[in-house]
């Protein structure tokens, strides 16, 4: 039998074990929580610095796009403002040209006057010294002869009479050549003066009226199922659609420029459009139509009011909007007419005329082109009865008629709108010419004029109508460089077609230079 202290010693090593491993127990879960917090807190820590790393790369993307786009404004603004640098220094060039032609017409103008002024000084001066000699002649006449002056003024008219009386035809005619001689040094003055005063620009326009289109699929859809399409689009506008094997176009062919025009804004929208069928075709040629018919209206007020012509009848205004889409030689028949106004004025105040009602009278010379396709008859008489139908002035309506030299010249302004419209149609750059032509005829200037001995340089200007010359001042002198010139233009005569004058002006010059140090 055990003893019990045994058995109570036992006991409290059995409740020691128990409380160790209660404690070993208890440690062991704590290291677990403090390893499951510390892998929670190393999670945590882990998913926060992710989310801030995604913070912060969604930061940067949205900085770039707002930096992109930043820059994209910041482009365009640039765009737009180097774009307004351009338009101002285009306006500035063009102010500073037309600066320069005015002082350049004030400097012809001061020339002018200057020169005058002497003229007249010297003839006052001539006048004055022709007087006192005829006074000294006429006294030492009479002291000579002992006879008074009546009587020795009857005796020397006797005696003119006689002798100058075969030789008066040819006196007679020597001073009629004259007269005309000065009369057209004084006109060509005149016209020379009015056409360097008046400065216009011009632009050659082509007669053929295309329309593109995107694709020849497109050409498909124009003609239509059994060429309906195309036969409504003809009987709506007037015109005539070819459609041939040229890539990416189709030509709109009509002798009414208008209708053209209707025509080819008409085929343009349709293609635009997409929708193509007889009624739609109707529709946008009617909208078409309403649309040129205002813009012509307002073209021909804008030339009315351009050159001062007030109180023009609507239907004269129209007529006069329609030469917009008129041509002769490429040269737009509007701006020419407003041209010839422009120059037909300066003449007419030049000489003392009306220059307000000369300026009416070119602005309408040409007025019956606008309708020369619907009437019978030259567009001279028929501009001269529209003008007549609404009460213009009958020297408005005798320049509409005459101006083409087709009838007696009643009127002083019939042969001033004559003049200008000769000045417009035939000065350089009037009528179009091609660029390669226009650049050959420029070389084959220069290239004639330095295969002469003694040229250094040739320059073409004023579009071909005159050529300067530079010539080596150790090859030529004085004489040499005068018949240089001669030869030039000799050569200019026999090699080369051309309409008008060509000038050529040699010039030649020593220069030394030296520089001080």
């Amino acid at each position: 039998m055990v003893h019990p202290i045994w058995i109570g010693v036992a006991a409290v090593v059995a409740a020691l074990l128990m409380w160790g491993a209660v404690k070993f127990l208890d440690r062991l879960r704590k290291v677990d929580a403090e390893n499951q917090a510390k892998e929670i807190l190393d999670r945590a820590s882990r998913d926060a610095g992710n989310k801030v790393k995604e913070a912060e790369l969604a930061i940067k993307e949205r900085e770039l796009v707002s930096k992109q786009e930043t820059e994209k404004a910041l482009n365009k603004s640039r765009d737009e403002l180097r774009e307004r640098e351009r338009t101002i220094e285009k306006r500035q060039e063009t102010l500073q040209q037309q600066g320069d032609d005015l002082r350049k017409q004030e400097r012809i103008v001061e020339t002018t006057q200057r020169r005058l002024a002497e003229r007249l000084e010297d003839a006052s001066r001539r006048n004055e010294e022709l007087g006192k000699m005829v006074d000294a002649q006429r006294q030492t006449l009479h002291n000579l002869s002992g006879l008074s002056p009546g009587e020795a003024t009857k005796r020397l008219l006797d005696t003119l009479e006689n002798e100058l009386q075969s030789e008066l035809g040819s006196i007679v005619l020597r001073h009629e050549r004259r007269v005309q001689e000065q009369v057209e040094q004084k006109s060509r003055d005149i016209i020379l003066t009015a056409i360097q005063r008046y400065a216009s620009a011009h632009t050659a326009e082509s007669t053929t009226s295309t329309v593109d289109i995107p694709n020849d699929e497109m050409k498909g859809r124009i003609i239509g199922r059994e060429g309906r399409n195309i036969r409504a689009f003809e009987k709506a506008t007037g015109v005539d659609v070819i459609i041939d094997d040229t890539p990416g176009v189709v030509i709109v062919s009509g002798f009414d420029p208008v209708r053209r025009e209707v025509a080819r804004q008409s085929l343009a929208k349709l293609i635009a459009d997409g929708r193509i069928h007889p009624s739609r075709i109707e529709e946008i040629a009617a909208e078409t139509t309403k649309e040129i018919e205002s813009f012509i209206q307002k073209k021909g007020e804008e030339a009315a009011e351009e050159v001062g012509a007030h109180g023009l009848h609507p239907r004269v205004l129209y007529m006069l909007g329609r030469l917009h889409f008129r041509t002769s030689y490429s040269q737009n028949v509007l701006r020419h007419s407003v041209e010839v106004a422009f120059l037909s004025g300066l003449l007419a105040e030049m000489v003392g005329l009306d220059g307000t009602l000369a300026r009416r009278a070119g602005l309408l010379h040409d007025i019956g082109k606008a309708a020369d396709h619907e009437l019978e008859g030259g567009h001279p008489k028929i501009g001269a009865d529209l003008l007549k139908r609404h009460n213009e002035k009958v020297e408005i309506v005798h320049a509409a008629f005459g101006h083409h030299d087709e009838i007696v010249t009643e009127y002083p302004y019939t042969m001033l709108v004559a003049t200008a419209d000769a000045c417009s149609a035939s000065r350089p750059g009037a009528r179009r010419e091609s660029l390669e032509r226009y650049i050959k005829r420029m070389e084959e200037l220069e290239s004639i004029a330095c295969g002469f001995p003694g040229v250094e340089q040739a320059f073409a200007i004023q579009a071909g109508r005159e050529l300067r010359v530079l010539a080596s001042s150790r090859d030529t002198d004085d004489t040499k460089a005068a018949k240089l010139c001669r030869d030039i233009a000799k050569a200019f005569e026999e090699q080369l077609t051309y309409p008008g004058e060509i000038k050529v002006t040699v010039v030649r010059e020593s220069r030394f230079i030296e520089v001080a140090r």
